[in-house]
């Protein structure tokens, strides 16, 4: 086969450091998650919906066949955090070191898409930490405590 095709469709999802509520303001959020959309296209990749909460964001999209999971959050992180820094003013600001990348198969994706939507009223009974945990047990991700939180 002379081409490579591929469509892998990921949802990922991380917090700020030490979950501060750098997001809190809503015009803030809003115009952070539309700056990581226009990133994750800037990748190569798709971007379907990036939403989230005071702490933490979720981002809905394609992963192109030519960079890494690793690359695409790295480049995300590193691009956003520059932006927000500048555009806030908040020398303090930074993501958490990790991050959660969950495979979602495309009759998944408008269930993800309600999820994502959903945040705000959901983080009102439900804290990140409880929700990643959550994720990581529903994909049957195993991991240890001491090592997710920074």
């Amino acid at each position: 086969m002379p081409q490579s095709l591929s469509h892998v469709i990921i949802h990922t999802v991380f917090s700020t450091k030490n979950r501060q509520p750098f997001l809190k303001d809503p015009e803030i959020r809003n115009q952070t998650f539309a700056y990581v959309g226009a990133t994750v296209n800037t990748l190569g990749c798709q971007s379907f919906m990036v939403g989230g909460y005071w702490d933490h964001l979720h981002i809905l999209s394609t992963l192109s066949r030519s960079i890494s999971q690793a690359e695409f959050v790295k480049e995300v992180k590193r691009s956003s955090s520059i932006w927000f820094k500048h555009e806030y003013g908040e020398p303090s600001f930074s993501w958490q070191k990790g991050y959660g990348i969950f495979s979602v198969s495309d009759s998944r994706v408008s269930d993800v898409k309600a999820y994502i939507s959903n945040q705000e009223a959901h983080h009102g009974k439900v804290t990140f930490q409880d929700e990643f945990r959550r994720l990581l047990r529903a994909h049957n991700v195993p991991f240890d405590e001491k090592y997710v939180w920074d």
